[in-house]
């Protein structure tokens, strides 16, 4: 990694946006080696950035792998700064009528490298509380998860996919296959008590004008109040929110 003139920055902080520049280029989780090897700094002193950026949560360190990716602050950084910014803003209305509609709570989820992760929710009329707060990553069987695995390209979500299933049996892996073919065509995604018990959700996709995957709004509740196909008049009335919402991305979905 190339070292800044002294003088006219603050080296030691350039050096870390240099670590995190490196971490979002390779697009792979790190290993302390493999970081160290790239930036070629000192052990001792890449420790010290390393452990600074994962306490901050600009970096995630995975205690399994004990590997590191960009964390869930730059995520927060990066909505601010850029177009995308206004999303939560735009929706955040859409999701309170549905809240307020289906008495269920309402979550919305980005794509981050470690999988979906909610950024919105919306639980102010009495909607059942799962404990899904912001910053919750959502597993790939919720209704949430199967939208990102149906809509997001092969080569973003294949690592995250393999890990999370499997475990899955040949035949239930096929089954998921097919149901995200259907997910893909109808647009809208449910799952039955994938977590917890009594409680089930259906999601749909959030698309910007060229239908790429800007994140998920999710409905999740007692399971007696969540639709299990799109012919529930709960169902009917989300996926006209479904056309509306990306509709106001600059979105036309095909009748």
């Amino acid at each position: 990694m190339e070292t800044p003139k002294k003088g006219t920055t603050i080296q030691s902080l350039q050096i870390g946006i240099g670590i995190i520049d490196i971490i979002a280029k390779e697009g792979r989780p790190l290993k302390f080696s493999d970081i160290c090897e790239l930036t070629k700094i000192t052990k001792s002193n890449l420790y010290k950035y390393l452990n600074t950026l994962t306490q901050s949560g600009i970096l995630y360190r995975d205690k399994e792998s004990s590997t590191y990716i960009l964390g869930s602050k730059l995520i927060e950084y990066g909505m601010a700064a850029t177009a995308e910014e206004n999303v939560i803003d735009r929706i955040t209305p859409f999701m309170q009528e549905m809240n307020a509609e289906s008495l269920s709570t309402v979550l919305y989820s980005i794509w981050t490298t470690n999988g979906p992760m909610i950024v919105k929710e919306v639980n102010t009329k009495q909607g059942y509380n799962i404990g899904a707060q912001v910053g919750t990553f959502l597993p790939v069987l919720s209704a949430n998860g199967k939208v990102f695995a149906t809509f997001l390209e092969d080569q973003v979500i294949e690592e995250w996919i393999q890990k999370e299933l499997s475990d899955l049996s040949e035949e239930k892996m096929l089954r998921f296959k097919e149901e995200c073919e259907i997910i893909k065509e109808r647009e809208i995604s449910f799952a039955r008590e994938p977590l917890v018990s009594n409680v089930s959700s259906v999601a749909f996709p959030v698309f910007n004008y060229k239908k790429k995957l800007l994140g998920a709004i999710t409905v999740v509740g007692f399971s007696e109040l969540i639709p299990t196909h799109e012919e529930e008049e709960l169902s009917k009335y989300l996926i006209r929110k479904s056309i509306e919402i990306s509709g106001t991305f600059g979105y036309k979905r095909e009748q």
